[in-house]
């Protein structure tokens, strides 16, 4: 904001020292610096017509500037995933490697309950007994 009034307050002030030279000039009769006047024109002149033609290659940037931040955000996008994706990996090897599981193996229990319940849970707890014993003639 202090850059636009600070660029806004020297524009004001220029233009009223040009409105104060162009006065001074009429009353003397004279003209100050007649060449470098000449040179100045000449450069403003130039100065338009190249305002002109950056004006019309203006026109074609934003669908270039669209397409282009596009493609520089997918690309971030997709080295973002890769990135994640590799620390997800290593996050998952250092897990593996500080567990005490990493070289767990299944064993037969030792307690005599255990091998029932899992006996039982193998004949799927249907508590059907097969004997003939409970038929009667």
């Amino acid at each position: 904001m202090a850059f636009t009034i600070g660029i806004f307050i020297f524009s004001l002030l220029g233009i009223t020292g040009l409105f104060a030279l162009k006065e001074w000039e009429a009353r003397r009769n004279r003209l100050l610096a007649p060449e470098l006047r000449q040179k100045a024109d000449a450069l403003a002149l130039r100065l338009k017509e190249l305002v002109y033609a950056l004006e019309d290659d203006a026109q074609k940037l934003p669908p270039e500037l669209i397409h282009f931040s596009r493609v520089g955000i997918h690309r971030f996008a997709l080295f973002a995933a890769g990135l994640l994706r590799l620390l997800s990996l290593q996050a998952h090897r250092l897990a593996d490697f500080v567990s005490h599981k990493r070289t767990f193996e299944r064993r037969a229990p030792r307690s005599e309950f255990l091998k029932k319940v899992l006996e039982h849970k193998n004949d799927n707890g249907s508590g059907v007994d097969t004997t003939d014993n409970n038929v009667q003639n």
